[in-house]
């Protein structure tokens, strides 16, 4: 295949990934107005956002096979079409249950237009250092669109209204399928079984297992029997879990491809990144609306720089960067800009002051992300083989959304949701864990020095 149509793939690949990331944020700035809008509580809006991160977690796994199974071209036009039409759904709903409902299903077009798209990208570029750059460029658009959510959505809110937080992505996701349709060649056939669906089933359950003792947590005293029966229902599922993968033909999971090092570190990273970024989205949504008392409008115009650096970074920096270090050294450097933003946003909460909160999101937002997001993609998936691409992919998300799943009750146990920050906790812990990440990477670049 020429060279320019493999830009282009990238590049399609790339906003598919883009407008799932940025769906994840988008919401948080407009959730006041769709509270006001269709009279809803604290607790209904926050399902919005748990609910599509808990159903595009549970599904990617499958989506993953699925690619593998059916083709990558396949499930990824499939996948954008049920996020095109689910997303049209949410913009044109008028009642909480109808929006709740296409937000669910939104997820589920995520779960399979991600392992799809990241399987693309690893499938097109099969040399070591292009496949390198290229995964840079894909991670990069994710990590834009998770950096940018936040700002893009409180402009939206403010000038058309919330519904378009969820019909912008219609006409992006129309130039996508049509891209994709016409450009990528026709996937090759697998004669293997169908995927594994019990074990898909008992995956799902497990992690609503793990969610659900998340959420009781905030209330260990009262839930304590539910706490322990999730713990052993997702104890004994994981056993069994285990054990059918083991005498499986055709597992849904190789449990060759789990045990590699490569993979296992880069999702441990990612259950990280998860939780201290979903979190940071929370946090800051209320740090500037409650905190500083910014409009929703003028929140998303504050965040605005944090985008554009994001973007220079992702634009500019890493094509330099990329194959100059290792992904490794490129993940630490991210880490130390969550650390650095992390300290700023400490001096915001107890001095009140607006720069250290500008300069907080900034190194968090605008370069810590795109930074971490990038070295964690390419160490996760630099051993997997060929056709195990479209479920280690989806592995490394799954990961990710399992950690912003444990990293949310977490932060909101700290905060008042009609305050917002009141106290340095939520942010100590976004600095905990930038810590933790920089101690498992140097640990690594120990062993391999050993070895």
């Amino acid at each position: 295949m020429k060279r320019v149509n493999r830009d282009i793939i990238l590049l399609i690949a790339s906003m598919g990934i883009f407008v799932e990331a940025l769906d994840i944020a988008i919401v948080n700035l407009a959730i006041p107005e769709i509270e006001k809008d269709l009279g809803l509580t604290n607790h209904s809006s926050y399902q919005l956002q748990s609910l599509y991160i808990l159903t595009y977690g549970c599904f990617l796994v499958l989506g993953g096979k699925l690619s593998d199974f059916f083709g990558r071209k396949k499930i990824f036009l499939w996948g954008t079409g049920i996020f095109l039409l689910t997303s049209l759904g949410a913009g044109l709903s008028h009642t909480f249950y109808s929006l709740l409902t296409f937000r669910i299903l939104q997820g589920l077009g995520a779960a399979l237009l991600m392992p799809a798209a990241f399987s693309i990208v690893n499938y097109y570029f099969t040399e070591p250092e292009e496949r390198s750059k290229a995964i840079a460029v894909f991670s990069s658009f994710a990590a834009i669109g998770s950096a940018s959510g936040l700002s893009v959505g409180g402009i939206i809110t403010s000038y058309l209204g919330w519904s378009w937080v969820f019909l912008i992505n219609v006409p992006i996701l129309v130039v996508v399928m049509a891209v994709i349709y016409f450009i990528l060649e026709k996937d090759t056939s697998v004669n293997s079984g169908l995927p594994d669906i019990p074990s898909a089933i008992v995956m799902v359950l497990v992690m609503l297992c793990i969610t659900w003792t998340t959420d009781l947590l905030s209330e260990a005293a009262e839930h304590y029997p539910g706490i322990l029966l999730c713990i052993t229902g997702a104890a004994v599922l994981t056993w069994y879990l285990y054990t059918r993968l083991k005498t499986q033909a055709s597992p849904l999971l190789s449990l060759e491809v789990l045990s590699l090092s490569s993979l296992k570190k880069g999702n441990l990273l990612f259950v990280l990144l998860g939780a201290l970024f979903t979190g940071y989205l929370f946090m800051m949504s209320f740090l500037v609306q409650k905190n500083f008392h910014f409009s929703a409008a003028s929140s998303g115009f504050l965040m605005m720089p944090f985008n554009i650096l994001s973007v220079i970074v992702a634009r500019f920096a890493l094509p330099k960067i990329v194959g100059k270090i290792s992904s490794r050294h490129l993940a630490v450097w991210g880490n130390l800009a969550m650390l650095a933003g992390a300290i700023c946003l400490v001096a915001a909460v107890q001095y009140h002051n607006l720069v250290f909160l500008v300069a907080g999101g900034s190194f968090i937002a605008g370069i810590g992300m795109t930074l971490c997001f990038t070295g964690y993609s390419v160490i996760a998936m630099e051993r997997v083989p060929a056709e195990h691409l479209g479920v280690g992919g989806s592995l490394t998300t799954t990961s990710y959304l399992v950690g912003g799943g444990l990293g949310l009750p977490l932060f909101a146990a700290f905060m008042d949701t009609t305050a917002g920050v009141t106290n340095s906790k939520p942010v100590l812990i976004l600095l905990a864990i930038a810590l933790l990440c920089i101690g498992i990477l140097k640990r690594d670049d120990r062993q391999s020095a050993r070895d």
